[in-house]
């Protein structure tokens, strides 16, 4: 166990094993909600949701485990939210591909990944970008998510303003307060107990306040105050077993299509998802490794290369078991919050993915109102990068801004490194500050400029 614990090096990190083991646990249960919102998302794409279920753990557990081993990063891998949408509603619904065909594009996709981290590009990429944006990077996945915590909790709900506060005077006299209701008020109250454990500097802050909240909701329930309501999505929150044999992958399991590969519109969806999957990639390892001050003094990571390995091979072994992209979480920013800084980290949270296939009723019930406040209060944690940008310089400042104000108002990590990058170079370039500008910078926004001209 000594020889294996010191491959982490976890005394240079300042860190110990009980730290990490914590970390990793806070990690999982601030994203294994992914475990209940991929398959039901697939479900609608025509895959069968128990083999969605037993493919997403599975291949988190193999992605967060690889990040671990190759990178000795605290960086935690699932399907990626959004990505799996796109795979469900528009490539498989709107476009009327097979899901067959569409993950056969994310296998391809994973593929050429695999490809561009071997041949340093995405590393490239990453250290092209100036200090600056990836502060701003950290800054906007902060607000980000903040805003997912608060729209998981239903603390933000649509209104014709596009976004408001959930009204509790409209929940009473709709009658969905002892549904809806009540775990937006628990989600509040989430918040402050895990600020004030964070205030006191408690150890597991994070992981204590979902705890305690989740328990809260428990409590609700068994009085009376919080009434399950399936068919609004609101769900008992008490476990309905413990242990659970896992459902059999046998349904999506090396269920690839490569009849359409040479169509252009195969080559589209596959772009689509390499673009989207790069980029937010990218902006959470800049994010978190950042919040962490990983980076050195030149901006880069160290073990990058490994990182961006973990993930591409996370992708193309997701799609041979049948799940979507496997990409790097900004949830990760939890466990790093609480004190992550190794591969350990990542390894522990990646058994817990495993452990799921046995304990799914535990880990499925528990509730987004639960793990809501640990991600608002890590937007907190990530807000103070915003004091390394130096706001009396405009040309670094600005770009820097609307990189930050892109993620959370277009709901997109990429939109946001995308927006930042294009505005840098333009700015620049227009205030002959050419001398700043990297040449894969002036690429860079060229593609980025082309991605909003062609898809």
């Amino acid at each position: 166990m000594e020889k294996f614990l010191s491959r982490f090096q976890l005394k240079a990190h300042g860190t110990d094993v009980r730290t990490e083991l914590l970390a990793g646990l806070t990690t999982f249960m601030t994203m294994a909600y992914i475990l209940a919102v991929n398959p039901s998302i697939l479900k609608d794409a025509g895959m069968d949701v128990g083999a969605v279920f037993t493919a997403t753990a599975l291949a988190s557990a193999i992605a967060c485990v690889l990040m671990g081993i190759i990178a000795n990063l605290p960086f935690a891998l699932s399907a990626g939210m959004g990505l799996n949408a796109y795979f469900a509603y528009t490539v498989v619904i709107g476009m009327g591909y097979s899901w067959q065909l569409a993950l056969t594009a994310v296998f391809v996709e994973g593929l050429i990944f695999i490809g561009l981290s071997l041949t340093n590009v995405r590393e490239a990429i990453f250290n092209a970008i100036p200090t600056t944006l990836k502060v701003a990077v950290s800054v906007g996945i902060g607000l980000f998510i903040c805003f997912i915590g608060l729209q998981n909790a239903h603390v933000a709900v649509d209104s014709a303003t596009l976004v408001s506060m959930f009204s509790f005077k409209d929940s009473v006299s709709n009658g969905t307060f002892n549904s809806e209701g009540i775990t937006v008020l628990l989600a509040l109250i989430g918040i402050l107990i895990t600020a004030l454990l964070v205030i006191h500097k408690v150890k597991g802050n994070l992981l204590i306040g979902i705890v305690v909240t989740w328990l809260l909701g428990i409590f609700c329930e068994i009085i009376g105050l919080y009434v399950p309501n399936p068919d609004a999505g609101f769900y008992s929150l008490i476990p309905s077993g413990l242990v659970s044999a896992p459902a059999s992958i046998a349904p999506t399991l090396f269920k690839l299509d490569f009849s359409g590969v040479l169509s252009v519109n195969f080559l589209v969806v596959m772009f689509a998802f390499l673009f989207v999957d790069l980029f937010d990639t990218l902006g959470t390892l800049i994010g978190c490794a950042s919040t962490a001050n990983m980076l050195d003094k030149d901006g880069r990571l160290p073990g990058i290369k490994g990182a961006l390995l973990a993930d591409s091979v996370g992708t193309a072994c997701g799609a041979c078991l049948g799940t979507t992209t496997v990409t790097t979480f900004v949830e990760s920013s939890s466990g790093i919050a609480e004190g992550g800084r190794t591969g350990l980290t990542a390894i522990t949270t990646g058994l817990l993915f495993l452990l799921s296939l046995f304990f799914s009723p535990v880990f499925l019930a528990i509730p987004s109102f639960a793990t809501a406040p640990a991600l608002i209060v890590v937007g907190f944690l990530m807000m103070k990068q915003v004091t390394k940008i130096d706001w009396n310089e405009s040309l670094e400042a600005i770009p820097a801004f609307i990189a930050i104000m892109a993620m959370p108002f277009f709901y997109s990590i990429s939109e946001g490194i995308s927006m930042g990058i294009i505005s840098y170079v333009v700015l620049n370039l227009c205030a002959g500050k050419t001398k700043k500008i990297s040449p894969l910078m002036y690429v860079l926004a060229v593609v980025f400029i082309l991605k909003y001209i062609l898809l």
